[in-house]
């Protein structure tokens, strides 16, 4: 079952090594015959949240959050790419998320985590675990953690580290059970209301 997945990046920093991380998911995600959708927060260019998207009168929300909020509603499952920033994950992560909720109510996140250190951006992922569960997209045991990010995946997102294609199976196999599973929930009965 072809699965559609945004993969919501991190960081807008002009040199961030996030964007390999995302390439790096959405194409192991391809190669498994699922659709990731990269949802860029660089090239949204959001403002710092004032209104969430459910707060605008219907149909008066800006159209590139129009266009998220349909994607959001359509997906199966949601891949967050996050870096770490001081024990912590992006502010422009944090700022994406926020624009929405009910969108993302009973559909999984999995974590793909970096740093430019050893520890592999772990922290933020633990930082970002109540995050997802508050807005109703529970992560996965799982956390993808790709550590000395400059040097483990070149800019496409090819691996120079064997270690990290390995370790996307394990992940991406219960990313695509969750999704799965709750997709033939959602089809069979609905989600409460």
């Amino acid at each position: 079952m072809s699965l559609l997945v945004p993969v919501i990046l991190g960081s807008v920093r002009s040199e961030r090594q996030g964007i390999k991380a995302a390439n790096f998911i959405i194409a192991k995600l391809r190669e498994r015959g699922h659709e990731p959708v990269l949802v860029d927060p660089m090239e949204l260019d959001l403002p710092l949240l004032d209104k969430m998207y459910k707060e605008y009168p219907r149909g008066e929300a800006p159209e590139k959050l129009e266009r998220l909020a349909d994607l959001y509603r359509r997906a199966d499952g949601f891949m967050i790419v996050s870096a770490e920033y001081n024990q912590s994950i992006p502010a422009a992560l944090k700022n994406t998320l926020d624009y929405f909720l009910e969108e993302y109510f009973y559909r999984p996140s999995s974590i793909v985590c970096y740093s430019a250190g050893r520890f592999g951006g772990v922290r933020a992922a633990i930082a970002l675990r109540p995050v997802l569960a508050e807005m109703g997209m529970s992560s996965l045991p799982s956390v993808l953690a790709i550590p000395s990010i400059g040097k483990s995946l070149q800019e496409d997102g090819t691996s120079n580290e064997p270690w990290i294609d390995r370790s996307a199976v394990k992940f991406l196999d219960e990313f695509e059970w969750y999704a799965t599973a709750l997709k033939a929930k959602r089809d069979a009965d609905g989600v409460p209301q």
